[in-house]
């Protein structure tokens, strides 16, 4: 079954000015099922391209509604799953059979679609990086604890075996006091200036572009990775910082200890970055944007510096030897250390999604709760504001505020196109 919910744009803004701008004034109602053992979890998916797609295989569920502000999409999705369509996910949340939903859209809408589901009372798994600004994330905190709701986010590595032992080994002293990490150069992003082109029938531009500026079509810009896509550009995405970093700097937070901390410092070495604005699509800039170097401090004295890490993780460099972290796997020098903590643990696979539905279950906080994602995409953001202001700047991590930096305060959150502001209170 499909249902074509389209809105005019009368219709849209008048839902979005109750929905988004007077979300604490009259949140949804929230349900709380208890699931029998064998009750299958009904999901609904918010943003069903190539990501969205990829994340709906989740265990003991059924897909029952599919939504994207690419009409033709949402309704060849739901047609395979005979589930219901829709081009508004809030009209998808007013649901009784959505118990859960998976939010793989662009980076800018993350926020809302999340913090919209918690009060409509359905558990969120949301791709990574959970946030733009670090004012997103602080809120959809909020709005989980709240409203008791479960946030998984798509930071798997977290649920890869290799990757916890070897986590687990740095932050309980297998190498001794850590003195140096060293995490991957990720690029900053840059700013769009394509060219417009016709809008796909049936494509909600205006919705698309959400809290930016609405600016012209591209197909290059659309896509996530194309050439480049819209994980490059800085209205949509925090570049590879945000992307890569993601998983990576996660991983340093998790051998750190740091799940509800961070560091407490971040510089620079050379001049700021000046994002360049790319006007036509071919070679991505990522080179350009990957300077000047970032170092941050953490609590203990520990350097991280962003140089030749691996991508999904970092060198660890402790008084003991050295643990490199990597996506699935983790090796040492000496390599006694690795081979030791890794005897008899499976390689291959994860079980991401179906920690998440076991935590909806049992109500209990999954692998990577809503705080752990907030916290680790925090780290990108700094990284990404250091370079933006080119100077020294220290972090209070408890109170999630620059200290004695006004200017660099300014860059906790962004400027949101009516009526999609995210409101004080939650």
């Amino acid at each position: 079954m499909v249902n074509d919910s389209r809105l005019s744009r009368r219709q849209f803004l008048g839902r979005g000015a109750m929905a988004v701008g007077a979300a604490a004034a009259a949140p949804y109602v929230v349900s709380s099922r208890v699931f029998g053992a064998s009750e299958r979890i009904g999901i609904g998916g918010i943003g069903v391209g190539r990501q969205g797609r990829g994340i709906l295989g989740v265990p003991d569920s059924q897909l029952v509604a599919a939504a994207d502000l690419n009409l033709p999409r949402a309704r060849a999705v739901a047609e395979k799953a005979k589930a219901k369509a829709f081009q508004d996910y809030r009209k998808m949340l007013e649901l009784k059979e959505v118990d859960a939903v998976t939010v793989g859209t662009p980076d800018h809408w993350h926020a809302l679609c999340s913090i919209h589901a918690c009060q409509a009372g359905k558990d969120v798994y949301v791709e990574k990086p959970m946030t733009l600004t670090i004012r997103e994330g602080r809120k959809m905190v909020e709005a989980v604890r709240k409203y008791g709701r479960v946030l998984q986010v798509g930071s798997q590595q977290r649920s890869m075996a290799p990757n916890r032992i070897g986590c687990e080994l740095v932050r309980n002293g297998g190498i001794g006091k850590v003195q140096k990490v060293i995490a991957n150069n990720y690029a900053s992003p840059w700013e769009c200036g394509f060219g417009g082109q016709s809008v796909p029938d049936g494509l909600d531009w205006d919705m698309w572009c959400g809290p930016t500026k609405v600016v012209p079509y591209h197909a290059d810009l659309y896509k996530p990775r194309a050439k480049p896509g819209w994980i490059s550009f800085r209205p949509y995405s925090g570049g590879e910082m945000t992307g890569w970093g993601a998983h990576g700097l996660d991983q340093v937070q998790w051998a750190l200890g740091m799940d509800e901390g961070g560091p407490i410092e971040v510089w620079v070495e050379g001049e700021k970055l000046v994002p360049p604005t790319q006007t036509e699509p071919g070679s991505r800039l990522d080179k350009a944007c990957s300077v000047p170097k970032v170092l941050f401090r953490y609590p203990g004295d520990i350097v991280m510096e962003l140089g030749k890490g691996p991508a999904g993780g970092a060198i660890f460099i402790g008084e003991k030897g050295t643990v490199t972290i990597d996506r699935n796997k983790f090796q040492s020098d000496p390599p006694e250390i690795a081979e030791k903590a890794l005897q008899g643990v499976p390689r291959g696979g994860d079980n991401h999604k179906a920690d998440w539905v076991a935590a909806i279950r049992s109500r209990a906080r999954p692998v990577a709760d809503v705080e752990i994602g907030h916290r680790s995409a925090t780290v990108c953001h700094l990284g990404n504001i250091a370079r933006y202001l080119g100077r020294r700047l220290r972090w209070d991590p408890a109170k999630e505020v620059f200290v004695d930096d006004a200017e660099a305060n300014t860059h906790l959150d962004r400027v949101r196109r009516k009526p999609y502001e995210i409101p004080e209170r939650v």
